[in-house]
């Protein structure tokens, strides 16, 4: 059987109620509301029915209330770290000089050969998707004009764009006239 737990509090149910109709940060939010919950008398495994958590973490959350305070509730997601970058801000600026010139292999620079690159002075592989995040990280994109066809009638073209109805008879009209 699961350990009974209680809510170690001065507050008031009305004052834990309080709290949560005020949080203004969702995951806090949760978290007055289990609190309250259960200062009310609700057990841990209606709790997690009515708010679709399991019974473990709602006792998770009364414990560090318990330890902590308001310090154990907040959200934590906000305080992690995350992983650090994978380029220097030395090496950052180094491939921002490098996308200024074109690729070794011509065309243009895309995330597979931004992670070649990476991979070349990491001297590990690069997943080609990170290539393309460190591009638009540098405010680079890939973009090119559309391809134009070879035979493509420019003079149509123009025409068609004039407007709708008009376009179209203009584009007809050019497209019937002999050259």
């Amino acid at each position: 059987m699961a350990k009974r737990v209680t809510v170690q509090a001065d507050l008031t149910s009305q004052e834990l109620h309080d709290h949560y109709r005020s949080a203004t940060n969702s995951v806090e939010r949760t978290h007055w509301h289990i609190l309250w919950l259960m200062k009310e008398g609700h057990t841990p495994d209606e709790i997690a029915s009515l708010l679709g958590y399991t019974a473990r973490w709602v006792r998770t959350i009364v414990q560090r209330w318990n330890r902590a305070g308001e310090q154990g509730i907040v959200d934590h997601r906000l305080t992690l770290k995350g992983a650090p970058c994978l380029l220097s801000v030395e090496q950052q600026q180094e491939l921002d000089h490098a996308l200024d010139q074109p690729p070794a292999d011509g065309g243009l620079w895309n995330g597979p050969k931004v992670a070649a690159w990476m991979a070349q002075r990491l001297g590990r592989p690069v997943d080609p998707r990170l290539g393309w995040e460190y591009l638009q990280r540098l405010g680079r994109s890939t973009c090119v004009l559309r391809p134009q066809h070879e035979q493509s009638d420019q003079g149509a073209q123009q025409a068609l764009k004039k407007t709708a109805r008009g376009g179209r008879k203009a584009a007809r009209a050019v497209s019937r006239s002999p050259d």
